[in-house]
């Protein structure tokens, strides 16, 4: 059961309830609320907010006001969700119909699955030794189902989306896993827990070639400008994405960004020390989530932050950069840290 000292007689409480009980159990916690479903919903409502406002601020323009105008129209993203929810779903008449329904629903798979394996302190759900090599399987399954989603769409410039998702795809897969391989051959192994735990000197600093990489494969991975290449809205409007409405559209438009939380939280454990730093004594186990959600939420704040800053690049600029320098850098910081251990 969670230790929360600020808030144990309430948890005592809740524990006795039947059924609800189970959500104070650190592994069904760990799932169901943080690092898992309820703090990924809410930070997917956070983010896309901040950078719509925070775009629009480095650009001098306004960003969202209508709804919600004296809270700096946090309340906008809601209304989208609204909107998206009653708005007609329409399967066109040449769509994969099957598949065009059942993928962005199933898509949702490779997104929930990496939460029940990441750890804040003693608030996990399940600890492997091979916790980080799953959670890149995992991670890495999401472009498939937007490639699939693309397919399904039967659409030209559906297919156009899906052809370029795919070139980018293997181009920055291959430098991230081996950035993650890097760390890995680090810390000697694959357990996040453990991982986290031997993080003295943060992994940025015992080898910044691979936070590098992964850096810039992150950003290419989650379509953040200047790589967000396949749904390129002026070009080929959105892509893989171009035919769905309601809230079929709402589910795969928060895919890149439920990505970029997966792969924030991925950042932190390996990079920037996962949930040392401080601690808040009267949160108890809670105080490692704190600080685990709050260095990932300033990572997605700082990636997302691209959009302002950057222009779109070519297809070919993107792949060269991807098998050219990125690819160079991963095996780089591979070098680096086969030499850190074995001078260790």
């Amino acid at each position: 059961m969670l230790n929360v000292p600020i808030a144990q007689s309430l948890i005592n409480r809740i524990a006795e309830i039947p059924l609800l009980g189970l959500i104070v159990e650190r592994d069904v916690f760990a799932v169901l609320i943080a690092p898992g479903l309820l703090a990924l919903l809410l930070f997917l409502g956070f983010i896309i907010w901040f950078e719509r406002k925070m775009t629009a601020r480095i650009q001098w323009r306004v960003g969202p006001k209508e709804v919600s105008p004296h809270i700096g129209g946090i309340l906008q993203v809601l209304a989208d969700m609204l909107r998206y929810l009653f708005q007609e779903v329409i399967v066109h008449r040449d769509a994969r119909k099957v598949y065009f329904i059942q993928l962005p629903i199933l898509s949702f798979i490779p997104v929930l699955l990496p939460l029940a394996l990441i750890p804040a302190g003693k608030i996990y759900a399940f600890r492997s030794e091979y916790a980080i090599p799953c959670i890149i399987a995992l991670i890495s399954l999401i472009p498939l189902f937007m490639i699939a989603i693309g397919w399904s769409a039967n659409n030209r410039f559906a297919y156009i989306g899906l052809i370029r998702e795919s070139f980018m795809y293997v181009a920055y897969e291959i430098p991230l896993i081996i950035s993650v391989v890097a760390m890995m051959v680090l810390y000697q192994t694959g357990d996040a827990l453990a991982v986290v735990e031997k993080q003295n000197l943060w992994g940025i600093l015992l080898n910044p070639l691979a936070f590098i990489t992964f850096l810039i494969a992150t950003v290419m991975a989650t379509g953040r400008l200047p790589f967000d290449i396949a749904e390129a809205d002026q070009e080929i409007a959105f892509g893989p994405f171009v035919e769905y409405s309601g809230i079929m559209f709402g589910l795969v438009m928060v895919l890149a960004y439920e990505k970029l939380y997966l792969l924030s939280l991925l950042m932190v454990l390996l990079f920037l020390g996962g949930w040392k730093g401080f601690e808040i004594a009267m949160l108890g186990d809670l105080s490692a989530v704190v600080v685990l959600l709050l260095k990932a939420l300033i990572v997605m704040c700082a990636i997302v932050i691209t959009r302002a800053v950057y222009a779109r690049y070519r297809i070919d600029q993107a792949l060269r950069i991807g098998w050219g320098f990125l690819m160079c850098l991963a095996f780089a910081s591979l070098l680096l840290s086969v030499v850190v251990t074995w001078l260790s």
